[in-house]
């Protein structure tokens, strides 16, 4: 199992999104997600957070939320924790990503993107309530076949 971040920086109505279209042999190849990656040895996900956004955006959080931490299992790959957050102060210039082309979206436009089922799930939590929330998202295949949400 792995673990990892995921950010959602947030400016003027707009979420800043990856879409993933550069990387050889990559699970979210032509989705469209947040920013983030795995841990490295030792790393919070507070620590993971802030090393994983200055590699991808070239931005330095100010100020953060733990939003939740979302469970993925699959019948194709090994099972996730991703550890959500959001964050609406950085500083720095954004840069242009290796791993794929940033774009800010209006938050009204997320769903019309090629995005996985289950994140439209974490999106609508994200928009409901700042109570931290625990997701599992279970998939066969690109098919979202089970969904269990526990808030705190």
């Amino acid at each position: 199992m792995k673990n990892t971040t995921l950010c959602y920086i947030e400016q003027d109505n707009k979420y800043l999104m990856l879409h993933r279209v550069k990387k050889v042999k990559d699970e979210n190849h032509d989705k469209w997600i947040g920013v983030g990656g795995k841990f490295e040895d030792g790393e919070s996900p507070e620590e993971c957070l802030l090393r994983e956004v200055k590699e991808e955006t070239g931005l330095v959080l100010k100020t953060f939320s733990y939003r939740g931490i979302v469970t993925f299992v699959s019948d194709e790959f090994e099972t996730e924790y991703m550890h959500l957050f959001s964050a609406t102060e950085y500083e720095g210039e954004l840069q242009a990503c290796d791993e794929g082309e940033l774009v800010w979206v209006p938050k009204a436009d997320i769903l019309k993107l090629n995005i996985w089922e289950g994140d439209k799930v974490f999106f609508r939590l994200l928009e409901e309530s700042k109570d931290f929330f625990s997701l599992k998202l279970t998939y066969r295949g690109d098919t979202l076949v089970e969904t269990v949400v526990t808030r705190y």
